[in-house]
């Protein structure tokens, strides 16, 4: 059987994905979270060989929790659910330790598939997304901006987008208040941004938001 932890901070979407694992014979859900504290409290008290990890939670996001998770006794794969279909993002994603990336608009077949496969010890990635993967990732020439960020940097960007201020932010990532204006002083200028107006517009813009 292979027990699989739910972390999506959305209620309805978290039931539905739970009820999806129920009916597949050979799934169970182990556990499930709806913010990336609550997650990485769960995997301390529970075992799981997949965790099904959305990218845009509240707190601790789940680029950040991938790290964390891997560095865990008895890691579990982690498969990630995301709303976002953008190739730098699965990218990101993976770089950091994720064994596979689904998106919210997958098929319900595929994302079972998804579960048994990187259980497996293999990798998945949404078929639509893999081709593009192949010509977007790593070729300057076609990469959007944002791609140039740090990993520190674009969750800092993410955390902007969403309203947190400097302060918030600082103590979300445990850094000083200056660390954190210097990442969003640089990525503000990779960016060729001024504001956080035109960080939420950029982000929009390319569906990071």
């Amino acid at each position: 059987m292979i027990r699989v932890v739910v972390a999506e901070d959305h209620t309805i979407v978290r039931e539905g994905i739970k009820q999806l694992i129920g009916m597949a014979r050979d799934l169970e859900v182990a556990g499930e979270a709806s913010n990336g504290e609550q997650l990485l409290e769960t995997l301390r008290k529970v075992e799981c060989d997949v965790v099904l990890l959305d990218i845009s939670m509240p707190g601790v996001n789940g680029l950040e929790a991938i790290p964390r998770i891997r560095a865990l006794a008895r890691p579990p794969a982690i498969l990630v659910l995301s709303m976002h279909d953008e190739a730098q993002m699965a990218a990101r994603a993976l770089k950091v330790g994720a064994a596979g990336y689904a998106t919210k608009d997958s098929d319900p077949a595929l994302l079972v598939t998804a579960i048994r496969k990187v259980a497996g010890g293999g990798r998945y990635i949404d078929p639509e997304l893999a081709d593009r993967m192949v010509f977007e990732v790593g070729l300057t020439d076609s990469r959007p901006p944002h791609a140039q960020l740090s990993e520190r940097e674009f969750s800092v960007f993410e955390r902007l987008v969403r309203g947190e201020g400097v302060n918030d932010i600082a103590l979300h990532l445990a850094v000083s208040n200056k660390t954190v204006s210097t990442h969003k002083a640089r990525l503000m200028q990779k960016l060729g941004l001024h504001s956080v107006a035109d960080l939420v517009r950029y982000a929009m813009e390319h569906k990071l938001l």
